[in-house]
C-alpha cells in the first residue's frame, strides 16, 4: 500500500501532542498551530471528516502562573482550567478564519468505561461530523483524576494520555486513519538518542511484541512517548483502522502527508475487525477485578470457548455482575478481558466447581459460565 493510498479516506482522527503546539520556552507556537488549522480546513472543506485531539491545557496553564513545575494533583488540575479556556481560544479563532465550527469536548475516562455514556458520546461525535463541525478533544484534566491521583496505581484505566485517547476515538467512531503527530520522525529499528546509526521503519504490517519492545518511554513536557503511540496503532489496526505516526515540527506537515510524502511511520489495518461491543470490553472500560485462570481455560478462551467455574483458580478485588474483568493466566499474564455473569463472591465460592453445581453451591444459577464467550475480547 503506498502513501496515497494509505492517506484516502474519508474519516481521521489527527493527535496533536504537547511537545509539538508548544514551542521551547513553554508557550503555545501559534505558527505551527495554525498552519495545522490551515492543513485540517482544507481536509474538511475537500470533503473529508476531521477529530483533532489535543494536548497543551496544563503545560498552558503552568506557563500563564510563570510555574517552574505542576507538582501535586490540585495544582495540574488548577493549571488544567487556566490553560483549557486559552487553549480552546485559540483553536476556535483559527477555525473561523476559515469559515468552519470548532466544538469543545472535555472527556473523562467513565465517558468510556460507563458503556451508557460511551453510546451517547458516540451519537454526539456522529451528529458533529453530520453538521460539518470539528471536535476538538482533549481529557478533561481539571476533574480527571484517576490519570494523575497515585492511588489508582493498581487500577486498568482505559486511558491516561492522549494518545490511548485517541484510539480511543478513533475506535469509538469507526474513524479510516489515526495520525500521531509527535516530535519524533516515527518508528526506529532502535533508540536514536542512543544509537546514531537507527534507522526509521517506514510501514508496519502488524504490531506485534517485537514491534512493542522498540517503544521508550515518555519525553519531557509529554505523559505518553513511543510505547503508548505503539499500543494505540494496535489497537486501532486490530479494528481495521490506519495509524500514521509522524512528526509535527515538520512545516506544513499534514498536507504533505496528504500530498502522499513518506513521513513518518505507517501501520497497516489488520483484517480481524473487532465488534463495537468487543472493542469496548477490550479497550474502553477501567478494569478493577482479575479472574486468574487455568492452561486449560486459558487454551478454550483463546478458541472463542466460554470460561466455565472449573477453569478459575483465584479472583483479585471485588466486582459485581456486569463488570468488565481482566482474565489472566497463573503467571499473572492479561490475555483477555470479559463481562461477568456473576459477582466476585459468587466467582469465589464456585471456582474450580462443575457448572452442574453452580446452583447447589450458590442458592441460584444466572449461566453455566462465568463469562460466556461472546462477552470475551482476547487482547
Amino acid at each position: 500500500m503506498d502513501r496515497k493510498t494509505f492517506t484516502d479516506v474519508k474519516r481521521i482522527v489527527i493527535k496533536l501532542g504537547t511537545n509539538v503546539i508548544r514551542a521551547d520556552d513553554g508557550s503555545m507556537s501559534l505558527p505551527r498551530i495554525f498552519s495545522f488549522i490551515e492543513n485540517i480546513s482544507a481536509l474538511v472543506k475537500s470533503g473529508k471528516e476531521v477529530i483533532v485531539i489535543t494536548s497543551g491545557a496544563v503545560g498552558m496553564g503552568k506557563k500563564k502562573l510563570g510555574l517552574d513545575s505542576t507538582t501535586g494533583t490540585a495544582l495540574k488540575q488548577a493549571c488544567a482550567a487556566i490553560g483549557q479556556s486559552k487553549l480552546m481560544a485559540i483553536y476556535e479563532s483559527g477555525f473561523d478564519s476559515y469559515g468552519l465550527v470548532a466544538a469543545q469536548i472535555l472527556l473523562t475516562e467513565d465517558d468510556f468505561s460507563i458503556r451508557t455514556r460511551y453510546l451517547s458520546l458516540r451519537t454526539t461525535m456522529n451528529k458533529l461530523l453530520e453538521l460539518g463541525v470539528t471536535p476538538i478533544i482533549n481529557q478533561n484534566d481539571t476533574v480527571s483524576t484517576i490519570e494523575i491521583a497515585p492511588r489508582y496505581a493498581d487500577m486498568q484505566v482505559c486511558f491516561s494520555d492522549n494518545d490511548k485517547l485517541s484510539a480511543l476515538v478513533a475506535s469509538e467512531l469507526d474513524a479510516d486513519l489515526l495520525i500521531i503527530l509527535s516530535d519524533v520522525d516515527g518508528l526506529y529499528d532502535k533508540n536514536p538518542k542512543e544509537n546514531p546509526d537507527a534507522k526509521i521503519i517506514h510501514k508496519v504490517d502488524e504490531v506485534t511484541e517485537d514491534i512493542l519492545a522498540l517503544g521508550s518511554g515518555a519525553s519531557e513536557g509529554g505523559r505518553g512517548g513511543m510505547i503508548t503511540k505503539l499500543k494505540a496503532a494496535q489497537m486501532v489496526t486490530r479494528y481495521g483502522g490506519r495509524v500514521l505516526i509522524a512528526n509535527g515540527k515538520v512545516p506544513y506537515i499534514i498536507k504533505k502527508i496528504f500530498d502522499g510524502e513518506e513521513y513518518g511511520t505507517m501501520f497497516l489495518p489488520q483484517h480481524e475487525s473487532l465488534s463495537d461491543k468487543k472493542r469496548w470490553i477490550g479497550y474502553a472500560t477501567n478494569i478493577i477485578g482479575k479472574i486468574i485462570v487455568n492452561d486449560g481455560a486459558k487454551k478454550a478462551l483463546l478458541n472463542q470457548k466460554s470460561l466455565l467455574p472449573i477453569g478459575v483458580v483465584g479472583v483479585v478485588n471485588e466486582f459485581n455482575k456486569g463488570d468488565v474483568v481482566s482474565i489472566v493466566d497463573e503467571n499473572g499474564g492479561e490475555f483477555a478481558r470479559g463481562i461477568v455473569n456473576y459477582s466476585s463472591e459468587s466467582c469465589k465460592k464456585v471456582s474450580g466447581a462443575h457448572s452442574d453445581d453452580l446452583l447447589k453451591i450458590l442458592g441460584f444459577k444466572n449461566y453455566d459460565a462465568i463469562i460466556t464467550r461472546d462477552n470475551i475480547t482476547v487482547l
